[in-house]
């Protein structure tokens, strides 16, 4: 397996990506195209397609932060679930950044939300604050409440959710 990075908008992968992106996540979860694109041109982004066995199946948004990093966005493709490759994929992601922070709906919102939850702790996440507004993406957007995980101990969640809320978000 492979993080293959994407540097810029016009990179053949990225309109796949995105289809896949508007389609998977929820609309208040999602930037508009203009926003999305903005991220490759963003100093604290990395945007990586991830390769296995010569197939892209699928890409993570990533914001290096100060002390850790920030998965903004997570997606195995559809054609591709259910084959344990995520989990593969968390665990080659953990290897190359031991602090990550990540945001999920609240495990009982429904029942994707509750798998979700349990295929981030079997990946060895752990709940650190069931409070996190993200905000708007935008005109139309609501803000959300999500819950904050990560693969290690924060000194200072609300450091964190500060920093994540000040670069992210702003």
């Amino acid at each position: 397996m492979e993080f293959s990075p994407i540097t810029s908008a016009e990179d053949h992968r990225v309109q796949e990506i995105y289809t896949s992106y508007t389609t998977t996540f929820p609309v208040d979860e999602q930037r508009d195209k203009d926003q999305f694109e903005s991220l490759f041109s963003n100093p604290y982004v990395k945007f990586m397609s991830v390769i296995h066995e010569s197939e892209a199946i699928g890409y993570l948004i990533l914001w290096e932060l100060s002390s850790f990093v920030f998965v903004e966005h997570f997606e195995v493709f559809e054609a591709f679930r259910s084959k344990k490759l995520g989990s593969h994929i968390m665990n080659h992601l953990s290897e190359n950044y031991p602090r990550i922070i990540l945001e999920i709906e609240p495990a009982e919102l429904n029942e994707d939300a509750s798998r979700r939850y349990s295929f981030y702790q079997r990946n060895n996440f752990t709940l650190i604050d069931t409070h996190h507004i993200q905000p708007s993406y935008g005109e139309g957007k609501k803000s959300l409440n999500l819950w904050l995980l990560a693969n290690y101990t924060p000194e200072n969640v609300e450091e964190a959710k500060k920093e994540i809320l000040d670069i992210i978000y702003h």
